[in-house]
């Protein structure tokens, strides 16, 4: 009689079986709460801040919840500095000022009426602050871009008329043009110029 067990009892492979299923049925409790914790809460107001991108003087924020954006534009310049020739070099500071505080006159050195007028509408167009075009004192064969102290944004403009890099030069008493004394960029429009327009 000792060997035989009661007959209620439950058989060892029985109580393997439930084990089993048990831990099954926890690391399944686990995983399915660990996926609901570490999803984002939702909600019907958006919690998103509105987004500031400034680029090139012009602010753009974008409003919350899909709102449409509300373009500012800015007068704020960016100032870079380089340091040239390893650690014991020259640093140089420039400083870039948006396109709307940049005053910009334009000079006809040809003979051909309205080009200065003209390309004061093409600058214009990329937001300068033009100033009433001009005659050129003397004729000239090959526009050039000429810039005030600490104005190198010249490039931008001369490139936007097709005027070469190399044509960009500070602005000195030698420039073709009288009474643009304050002005920032002065732009001497060429023979070259009035042939493509």
């Amino acid at each position: 009689m000792d060997d035989e067990q009661p007959k209620n009892a439950p058989s060892g492979s029985l109580s393997i079986v439930r084990a089993a299923g048990v831990i099954i049925i926890f690391v399944v409790a686990v995983a399915v709460l660990v996926s609901v914790g570490t999803r984002p809460s939702v909600s019907s107001t958006p919690t998103t801040t509105p987004t500031t991108v400034a680029v090139g003087g012009s602010t753009t924020t974008t409003v919350a919840g899909g709102g449409a954006p509300a373009p500012t534009t800015t007068t704020t310049a960016a100032t870079t500095t380089t340091t040239k020739g390893g650690r014991k070099g020259k640093t140089t500071t420039t400083t870039t000022a948006a396109p709307s505080a940049t005053s910009v006159v334009v000079a006809n050195g040809t003979s051909t009426n309205g080009l200065a007028a003209h390309y004061s509408t093409v600058i214009g167009a990329g937001g300068w602050a033009m100033q009433t075009p001009v005659d050129a004192a003397t004729s000239v064969a090959t526009s050039a871009v000429y810039y005030a102290a600490g104005q190198q944004q010249a490039g931008t403009i001369a490139t936007s008329i097709g005027i070469k890099p190399a044509q960009v030069l500070p602005l000195t008493s030698a420039a073709p043009v009288t009474g643009v004394t304050g002005v920032d960029v002065v732009v001497v429009i060429g023979a070259d110029l009035a042939s493509t327009t």
